[in-house]
């Protein structure tokens, strides 16, 4: 069974940085990507973040290029999400999600971590 365990979030000032992490528990990585979504009140999720299985590609939203980085260390079964220079407009309930092809779209994902809330105050 297949289950994600996010945490980290909470409340920043803009400008200021937060790191999410996703505990992946059986899990196979060899074929699938893993990614970041978010969804603010109102509004449909959107993908932030997208890793390859092998770790070595990366893509991003264009809102949050340049300031997210995802990682992930396998030998910890643990996806990342650095956020830097956080705005108001970041502020959304963050997701993680595995079993998906390389794409910032949320259906092409098949398992979901639990959320975890962001609130930028500027």
């Amino acid at each position: 069974q297949v289950q994600l365990v996010q945490s980290g979030g909470g409340s920043v000032q803009a400008g200021g940085s937060l790191t999410l992490s996703c505990a992946v528990f059986g899990y196979i990585y060899n074929d699938n990507c893993m990614g970041w979504f978010r969804q603010a009140p109102g509004k449909e999720r959107e993908g932030v973040a997208v890793i390859s299985p092998s770790g070595s590609s990366t893509y991003y939203a264009d809102s949050v290029k340049g300031r997210f980085t995802i990682s992930e260390d396998k030998a910890k079964n643990t996806l990342y999400l650095q956020m830097n220079s956080l705005r108001s407009e970041d502020t959304a309930m963050y997701y993680c999600a595995a079993g998906g092809t390389y794409s910032l779209l949320a259906s092409r994902y098949t398992y979901w971590g639990q959320g975890t809330q962001v609130t930028v105050s500027s």
